[in-house]
This record gives structure tokens, sequence and C-alpha cells, in this order.
């Protein structure tokens, strides 16, 4: 039996494996793209209902295709961003097979290359590009105990207040995710309680610009690497409803119970870091440190944009900040569910090459791997901070094409 080979096999057909396929193709290589369900299936399964891109559409797009039920400045549904990128594989006519899992990668026995094992059999590839993204495995802590009329789930597993038992909320962690959920479960009239960690808060727009437009301004999206200490933190941003800078104090003016850092359960009574009023210190910090810096630069370049003085003024801390709620019996509170919005850790146990450093982690140079033949693509600060956004991932696969394309000439010649 003929065993299939391929020059560069793509694992993951998201917006990463996508972007890859298209800078392949472009440069003549021959490739194929594996995803073990559908193309852009976290954002039709792994996502809430109502969920919408954080950035507009005139941004958060390849730079070869528009969205085409999207205004520019709108923020594309779940349902249009997958039908983007189903429309796009479609554009480029990528080869992609949908339903095919790689289960394991190791150098190939019989000779250069790699041998791939997928749930429809085995191929030889001459590159593995690994793009299955940033959101790979939910992380739940293992804080509550398993506990009779309380269900606890990862912010993946939600999808709409309706689907929740009667009762109160804890929503643990306020990025975007953990702040849009409990925003929704506020506005259907539901008990809530929502664990404030460590953010940046920036403004969704200021002077009539986006703060995705600020980013490219300032320079910010081609940073590369974050700033000392603040490798893990969190950003607070919506395009819900339209689009809205999240601000915790009009969450808690609104009714919403906020707490600080969740520590520890014991008998059903869950603690909290006494750090609440602290985190949404830091989260004003960053909004304030980025205006600041966008009314400079507009003096600077004479841009001429309003001026819009009132995104400067903070209310004053809201009482559950000043005077922090330290502990919460759930029973006695009424919650019935816990919303872990915690984030998620990369699982590549597929893949066994020597092309991880000693704490396991994906060992790079803009997703060139220490192991030829082995590259990455879509995690967060590949090459710059916007490496794991559409248009960030688009310019590391271009990169990373043309690595695999000169490697090939290389090895004719």
């Amino acid at each position: 039996m003929k065993i299939e080979t391929v020059d560069a096999l793509i694992v993951g057909g998201g917006q990463a494996g996508l972007a890859m396929s298209e800078h392949l193709g472009n440069a003549g290589v021959s490739h194929l793209v594996l995803e073990r369900h559908r193309i852009g299936e976290r954002w039709r399964t792994e996502r809430w209902d109502s969920l919408v891109a954080n950035g507009p559409a005139w941004h958060d797009r390849f730079p070869t295709k528009e969205f085409d039920d999207t205004g520019p400045d709108d923020f594309a549904t779940k349902e249009s961003v997958a039908h983007y990128l189903e429309d796009f594989a479609s554009q480029i006519s990528a080869p992609v097979r949908c339903g095919v899992e790689v289960t394991e990668v190791i150098e190939n026995p019989d000779g250069p290359g790699f041998r791939v094992e997928t749930s429809d059999g085995f191929m030889i590839a001459r590159n593995v590009v690994a793009a299955t993204g940033p959101f790979q495995v939910p992380v739940i802590p293992t804080v509550v105990p398993e506990t009779p009329g309380l269900t606890q789930m990862h912010s993946t597993a939600y999808r709409n207040p309706d689907q929740l038992a009667p009762g109160a909320v804890l929503v643990v962690g306020a990025g975007s995710s953990g702040s849009q959920i409990a925003d929704e479960l506020l506005r259907a009239g539901r008990d809530v309680y929502l664990s404030v960690g460590p953010h940046d808060r920036p403004p969704r727009s200021y002077r009539g610009k986006d703060f995705v437009w600020w980013l490219g301004q300032l320079g910010k999206w081609e940073a590369k690497t974050p700033p000392a200490g603040r490798e893990h933190v969190t950003i607070a941003v919506s395009g819900a409803y339209g689009g809205a800078t999240v601000d915790f104090r009009n969450f808690a003016n609104r009714g919403m119970k906020l707490v600080g850092m969740t520590r520890d359960c014991t008998d059903g009574v869950v603690t909290f870091q006494p750090d609440l009023a602290d985190n949404i210190r830091g989260g004003d910090e960053s909004l304030m440190a980025l205006l600041q810096e966008a009314d400079a630069h507009v003096a600077a370049q004479g841009l001429g944009l309003p001026d819009e003085p009132e995104a400067h003024v903070l209310g004053p801390l809201p009482a559950c900040a000043t005077d922090p709620v330290s502990e919460l019996n759930l029973a006695k509170a009424g919650v019935t569910t816990i919303i872990w919005a915690t984030g998620f850790r990369q699982d590549f146990s597929w893949l066994k090459v020597d092309a991880f450093d000693d704490k396991g982690q994906p060992a790079h140079h803009r997703g060139i791997s220490k192991h030829p033949g082995i590259y990455f693509l879509g995690l967060p600060w590949l090459s710059m901070r916007g490496s794991s956004f559409i248009w960030g991932v688009w310019v590391d696969a271009q990169h990373l094409a043309g690595h695999i394309a000169g490697s090939a000439q290389t090895d004719v010649a």
C-alpha cells in the first residue's frame, strides 16, 4: 500500500491553519490541513450563544477577505466568524480534511521527515506545523469540591442564562470571557458574584477610534515581549451590546457583587483574597496610561481627533471594594452555579519530538522550533503581541511559509 506523503502537514483548521495554507499555497509548497472537527469548530460549539468578536470587523480579519455580513465597525457574531473561516478556506481552495485527528507525530524511523498517526491512518510529512491555537484545554482550578446542588463549568460550556439552574451564579475570572458572561447574567436578572483578579482594562474606543486602532498607532501590536511582570495579565475588553469599555464600577452600581481573587473553599464557604480594590485600581492605571499615550500621540502627530475629557474621569470605588467580602457561603447565598473563566493550557502531547524546553513549552524563534521541520503558529507572543489574533497569525504564517519554502529549495539544490 502506498503511503501518503506531503511536504507540509498543518495540524488545525482554524485561523492559524488557514493562514498557513494560504501562504504555503502562494509559495508553491504542497501541503495538507487536518482538522479533527470542522473549520472554526471552537467558535461553533465552545463559546456562549451571544459571543461576538472582541475587535471590529475591519480589524479582526485576514487582509485578503472582508466579512460579507458584518459592517466594518461592527463586531462579528461567533456564527459569522465560523462562516467567514469556511468561506476563506473555499476562497483559497485550502486542502482541508475535516474529522481527522492527529494522535501522534514522531520522527520518521525509515527516512527524513515525520511519521504522523491520525484517526484515519498514518502518513509521512516533511514538515509539521502545529496550528492548534492558544485555547486548547480548559482549566478549572481544583478549589471547590463537587457538591450536591452545585454545578461547576468552564466558560467553554456556558451557553446562555436559561441553561443554568435557578439561583445565584459565581463567575471566577474577570477577563473578556468572565466579564461578558457576568454582565449577560446580570442583565438576565440573575444574582451574580464576580471574582476579579489583576487585569488590564483598555477603552473600547477613545477620541473616535477603537482600542485596536490605538494599539496599532502606538506600536503595541508589534511589541515583541510583554511588559515585565505582566506576562499573564488578562485583558477585560468586550464587543458585546455594540461595544463598550468594561467598567467594574458600573457592574457594581447595577447590582453585581464583586469579590477579590478566589482563594479557597472549606465546607461550602469560598474565601477571597483582600485584593479587589487593588485589582480595580490596577485596571484603572492601565486604562489611564493608554489614554495618556494616545493624547500624547495625537498632539505629536497633529491628528486633530476630538477631545474626550470624560474618559479620564473615574468614579469612586464601589462599596464592595472599599468594604470587601472575604468569604461566601455558597448555600446561604443561593449559589447554584460556578462558571470558571480561568483560561486554558496548551496540549502538545501528540507532538513527540524534541521541540520543547525543560518546562514543556514550545522552544522556538518566531515559530521555528529547535527541532528542524517542526513549526508553531497562533500562540500568544509567538513573534509579537498580535500573534494570536487573526491578522497577526497571517503575518507569522507568511514568515513560516517563507522558511519552509526556503528549506525545500535548499534541499533540492
